[in-house]
């Protein structure tokens, strides 16, 4: 193990291409066969297979892959704004941005690189960009792949502003799951939580565990660096670590609201959930010189090994 550790080229397992939009996208690969495949557009994960092959995002058959439209799936990226909470575009604006590959990023820690393909994205204001939200910031963004097939996403974003400044942020995660009803979620029980579809009321969670019979918009608050979601049908886990944020939102349309999205189709809100790593209850705000890391781990088990994960 350690030999074939020692000759993984991460480049070697990078495949730059083009969408049929022109715009560049990345291929990540493992030695096993998983692969995730990142879009320069809005810097979004677009696919995320296992090493059979498996889909493990969902991205809506309605999807419209065209900038500036953030696409209907995958893992987009909201900043600096989060929501509708702010003055700027739902979701803030670099999910609309054109990224470009960081060929001179700052190391990460070595035990990051370790037999991981990975690519590092930048995005930093235009002169236009600064009209809008008038701070100059650095937002570098890693997206490994390990041997194992977990994804990671790291980002980095600096204040190179002569002033302080605030943001919101999320990954705006959509999970591919078999069929809502029969999804738990595990790790969010007794926290508080802001009800979007109630003016963000304040409540406690009362449930053992998150199902699902209706729509959800929540935001829980202070969550654990780790949850689990649960697919029964599939018997399988998905396991989320996060450092640097503190807020969970969990995120399914039900029916109504999906006939009403036109990148969304009718009946696709059973077979996907979103459950994100976020900072939204309180702003992270940076001073000049200051760098945030918000960092998101997804990785999928067995389900009969899940108790065991959040044990730790």
């Amino acid at each position: 193990m350690g030999h074939s550790a020692a000759v993984w080229d991460h480049r070697t397992a990078i495949e730059v291409t083009k969408d049929w939009n022109g715009i560049d996208q990345v291929v990540l690969r493992n030695p096993q066969g998983a692969s995730a495949r990142v879009s320069l557009h809005g810097g979004q994960v677009t696919s995320w297979r296992n090493e059979q092959g498996e889909e493990l995002l969902f991205t809506s058959s309605k999807a419209i892959f065209k900038p500036p439209k953030a696409m209907r799936g995958g893992i987009p990226i909201c900043f600096p704004q989060f929501g509708n909470c702010g003055s700027l575009e739902q979701h803030g604006f670099a999910r609309n941005k054109l990224w470009t590959i960081d060929e001179n990023s700052p190391p990460l820690p070595p035990n990051d690189s370790h037999g991981k393909s990975f690519v590092d994205l930048l995005l930093k204001p235009t002169e236009e960009d600064l009209k809008g939200w008038p701070h100059s910031y650095e937002f570098r963004l890693r997206i490994s792949l390990a041997a194992d097939g977990v994804l990671t996403l790291i980002s980095r974003i600096r204040n190179i502003n002569g002033r302080p400044f605030s943001f919101s942020f999320a990954y705006h995660t959509y999970l591919s799951v078999s069929d809502i009803s029969e999804v738990r979620i595990e790790g969010l029980e007794t926290l508080d939580y802001l009800d979007n579809l109630c003016q963000r009321e304040r409540f406690t969670e009362q449930g053992d565990a998150i199902t699902f019979e209706s729509e959800v918009d929540r935001v829980y608050l202070s969550s654990s660096h780790l949850i689990a979601v649960l697919d029964h049908e599939k018997k399988r886990t998905f396991v989320i670590r996060k450092e640097g944020l503190p807020d969970i939102v969990v995120w399914n349309p039900w029916d109504k609201k999906s006939k009403a999205m036109a990148d969304f189709g009718d009946e696709e809100y059973k077979q996907m959930l979103c459950v994100d790593g976020a900072a939204i209850e309180k702003p992270i705000t940076l001073k000049p010189g200051e760098e945030w890391t918000g960092r998101l781990e997804l990785s999928v088990v067995p389900s009969s090994f899940c108790s065991e994960y959040l044990d730790h």
